[in-house]
């Protein structure tokens, strides 16, 4: 996958042995210290796809067939099973559920460059003075997924925030801490040799050896017991969720969940033997094993050169199959109401086409996908004007995005929680639920 403009590589690293969190090697037990919470009273799960550098709203769910041609573009808009909506015919697949969805075409925010507009719809905040977008992690807020961990906690040996197939500069807990850090699968799904390396011990370690290995640690804590009551809070939740990490190792539910394999060949062909596709699938294998959030960062939308060749030779094709495959799986096994779907880019493609055949950041209009979990199907929220260039009717930003996916999820939007200077911080920034959708 070819760099995104601002230079950064996104190729996905493969680390083995231990679980990857922001590009540092840390141990297991770090990132299953979830806090043991109540469950929500509506017990919904999140996968949130995140389409990483833009996704064209005019080449997919917002086409102006009667735009001027250095606007419309190559592609035609589609009859879907709702009548009167329409997307881009190159996605057959995603026209024949769209019962099962609904768009917001009016989304919109204020700024067009990578990394605060990621930041942006991944925590709903956007970044004040200071924000580094070159750090990694660069949170100054915690992403969904932190907050979703940090709300509900985790159900069972399975973590309740993980990332796929890695983990994106802005999906870490900020100021909740490693307790509500995502476990990081930090490899390919569609790879043929997928594994999941915390999950199976050394082949040279014995299975007695790990009850051995944790009584050894037991005798180690005693001698550290003291030091630790008195070290701080992160400290002390390494040592709590460090029996944890043993149980995820040796738990049937984690490695089941995990275990991709065990999946039909249809189903995953249904899906796509890609990286979209398997990890969309490996997410409704975890949501289904109790996972509260899955994000899946895929790249690469930034189509400022040859964008319609790009979509229509790689990126449609695997998004129709990954998506609507996800659609039609939760709906077949009575999970889509208890799965919420939101797939975004951090922002739009300019409605004007570039003179590279391209199109380039653009954050005043792009449209904002959402199924599942109490979501309405077939509506379409908004809509933008002749060029696709802004809102006309029934703007929404990242805030109520926000308000909408943790209403939804039993999370009440308005619900505070605490810096470490003690302040007290809103979930949600004034945002508000979008009422058409539910």
């Amino acid at each position: 996958m070819h760099p995104f403009c601002d230079g950064r590589s996104r190729r996905d690293a493969i680390r083995l042995g231990t679980v990857s969190l922001f590009g540092a090697n840390i141990g297991l037990e770090r990132l299953l210290c979830a806090r043991e919470s109540g469950k929500s009273k509506k017990d919904v799960s999140l996968i949130f796809i995140f389409l990483h550098g833009g996704q064209s709203h005019l080449d997919t769910f917002d086409l102006k067939p009667d735009a001027p041609a250095e606007f419309r573009g190559e592609f035609a808009p589609g009859q879907t099973t709702i009548p009167g909506l329409k997307i881009c015919n190159l996605l057959p697949k995603m026209s024949q559920c769209t019962d099962k969805y609904s768009l917001i075409r009016s989304f919109r925010h204020h700024n067009s460059d990578h990394g605060p507009a990621d930041h942006f719809m991944l925590t709903g905040y956007f970044p004040a003075a200071g924000f580094n977008p070159s750090l990694n992690p660069n949170n100054q807020r915690p992403s969904v997924g932190s907050i979703v961990s940090r709300m509900l906690g985790a159900t069972g040996s399975v973590p309740a925030y993980v990332t796929l197939p890695k983990v994106h500069p802005s999906g870490g807990p900020a100021y909740l801490g490693a307790n509500h850090a995502p476990f990081v699968i930090d490899a390919d799904p569609s790879s043929p040799n997928f594994s999941v390396p915390d999950l199976v011990p050394p082949p040279t370690i014995a299975s007695n050896r790990i009850d051995d290995r944790r009584s050894l640690l037991q005798t180690i804590d005693r001698f550290h017991k003291s030091a630790e009551e008195k070290a701080n809070s992160q400290a002390g939740a390494i040592s709590t969720f460090r029996d944890k990490a043993f149980n995820l190792m040796t738990s049937r539910q984690a490695k089941k969940a995990f275990d991709i394999h065990a999946e039909p060949d249809k189903l995953r062909n249904d899906y796509g033997r890609n990286s979209l596709g398997q990890s969309c699938l490996m997410a409704r294998r975890l949501v289904e094993a109790g996972v509260r959030c899955v994000t899946i960062d895929h790249s690469n939308w930034d189509t400022h050169d040859a964008n319609f060749s790009v979509l229509k030779n790689t990126l449609l094709p695997v998004y129709d199959s990954a998506m609507s495959a996800l659609f039609r799986d939760l709906a077949d096994r009575g999970m889509l109401d208890s799965t919420l779907v939101v797939a975004t880019g951090e922002f739009g493609r300019t409605p004007r086409i570039n003179a590279n055949a391209g199109r380039d950041h653009w954050g005043p209009a792009f449209t904002v996908l959402l199924g599942g979990g109490g979501i309405k199907g077939g509506v379409v929220v908004g809509k933008t004007d002749a060029r696709a260039e802004k809102p006309i009717s029934d703007p929404h930003g990242p805030e109520n995005l926000f308000a909408t996916m943790f209403s939804l999820m039993g999370i009440d939007p308005k619900e505070e929680i605490h810096m470490p200077d003690g302040r007290p911080v809103a979930l949600v920034n004034n945002g508000k639920v979008i009422q058409e959708l539910v």
